[in-house]
C-alpha cells in the first residue's frame, strides 16, 4: 500500500493543520430584526431563540456582535400595518425605522459594516417585493423605488445596500442613482440568485411581510434552473454589483460553487429562517446534536464556495469555534 490516506486524519491536530475550510468570525453577517418601541425583546415563534429588537437593544445587540468579532449586520425592519401601501412611502422616509436603525448603530459601532435590505415587502399593503397593479408586480416603477429607497439608506449611513427583490435591472438604476447623488463608496450586495422558496416562512413571520396574494414565482427564480443563476449573477456584475448572494444556501449549495467559479466578485450565501428552524427544531426532538449541526451545515456552505454568510447562527457559531 503505497498510500495511507488515514495518516492526515490521526488527530485533531493534524486534522486541524490539514483543514481546507476554515470558518471565522468575520465570515458571517449577522441578520437583525428591528421593530418601534423601547426595551423591546420579542422571541419570533417560529425562529426559537431569535429575536425582533427595538433600535436601543438593537444598538446592544450590535455592540456585542461587534465584541465578538462579527464585522457586518444585515438589517431588516418590521413596518407597522398603518404605515403599509402600494407606493413604498414609507421605505424612502428618510426618518423610518431603517434610516434611524442605520444612524443608531454606525454612532454607536462606526467600524460596524452595516447592510439594509431593499425591497418593498415589509413595506406594502401586499406582502409582494414590487408596487402591484391588478395581479401583476410591475417591475420598473418598482425599480424607480428601490433606487430612491437604497439613496436613502446611503443618506442615513449605510455601507451596502442589498437589494432583495429580484427586479429586473435594478442594480444598475441604483449604482446610477448612488453615483449621482456622491454615494460612490457605497456598495451594493445584490441577491443575484434569490429562489422562489418554502423555505423563508419563519422570515415572513418574523416581519409579518408574507404575500397577500399569490406567491413570488414571477420575480424570484424557479428552483429547477441552475443557468438562470448564473445569468442573472453575470447580469448584476456588469451593472455594478459589489458582492454577489445566492439565497438560501444549503439546497443551493451546487449554485455556490457555479458562481464561485464564474465570477471575480465575493460571492455571499444567506442561511435563510427555514434552514435555521430545522436545526433547531430536530435538535430540540433530540435527533441531532445542534452545536455539531451548526458548525457542519456552515462549513458546508463555504466550503462549496460562499466568502461571507450571512446566517442566524452567527453568535452560536462564533461561540463554538472559541
Amino acid at each position: 500500500m503505497l498510500r495511507r490516506n488515514r495518516i492526515l486524519r490521526t488527530s485533531p491536530a493534524i486534522r486541524a493543520m490539514v483543514a481546507e475550510t476554515i470558518l471565522k468570525p468575520s465570515d458571517f453577517i449577522a441578520p437583525l430584526f428591528i421593530t418601534e418601541g423601547e426595551q423591546v425583546k420579542e422571541e419570533i415563534s417560529s425562529m426559537p431563540g431569535y429575536f425582533r429588537y427595538s433600535l436601543d437593544n438593537t444598538v446592544k445587540e450590535a455592540k456585542e456582535l461587534w465584541s465578538m468579532g462579527i464585522k457586518s449586520v444585515l438589517l431588516f425592519v418590521k413596518c407597522t400595518d398603518e404605515l403599509k401601501d402600494n407606493k413604498g412611502t414609507e421605505a424612502v422616509n428618510p426618518d423610518g425605522l431603517m434610516q434611524r436603525a442605520i444612524k443608531s448603530i454606525k454612532q454607536a459601532v462606526p467600524e460596524m459594516i452595516v447592510m439594509t435590505d431593499v425591497a418593498l415587502d415589509p413595506y406594502s399593503s401586499y406582502g409582494h417585493d414590487g408596487i402591484v397593479n391588478g395581479q401583476e408586480i410591475v417591475n420598473d416603477a418598482t425599480v424607480e423605488v428601490l433606487a430612491r429607497m437604497s439613496l436613502s439608506h446611503a443618506a442615513a449611513g449605510a455601507d451596502f445596500v442589498a437589494p432583495s427583490d429580484m427586479m429586473d435591472g435594478r442594480i444598475l438604476a441604483i449604482r446610477n442613482t448612488l453615483e449621482a447623488n456622491n454615494f460612490d463608496k457605497v456598495g451594493i450586495m445584490s441577491y443575484s440568485a434569490k429562489y422562489a422558496s418554502c423555505f423563508y416562512g419563519p422570515f415572513r413571520d418574523a416581519l409579518d411581510s408574507a404575500p397577500g396574494f399569490g406567491d413570488k414565482k414571477t420575480y424570484q427564480m424557479d428552483y429547477a434552473n441552475a443557468k438562470e443563476a448564473i445569468k442573472e449573477t453575470l447580469m448584476d456584475v456588469e451593472e455594478g454589483a459589489d458582492i454577489v448572494m445566492v439565497k438560501p444556501a444549503l439546497a443551493y449549495l451546487d449554485i455556490i460553487s457555479s458562481i464561485k467559479e464564474r465570477v471575480n466578485l465575493p460571492v455571499s450565501a444567506y442561511h435563510v429562517s427555514g434552514e435555521y428552524s430545522m436545526i433547531k427544531a430536530a435538535a430540540k426532538m433530540g435527533w441531532l446534536n445542534e452545536e455539531k449541526a451548526i458548525l457542519e451545515t456552515l462549513t458546508s456552505i463555504k466550503r462549496a464556495g460562499a466568502d461571507l454568510i450571512a446566517t442566524y447562527f452567527a453568535k452560536d457559531a462564533v461561540k463554538l469555534l472559541g
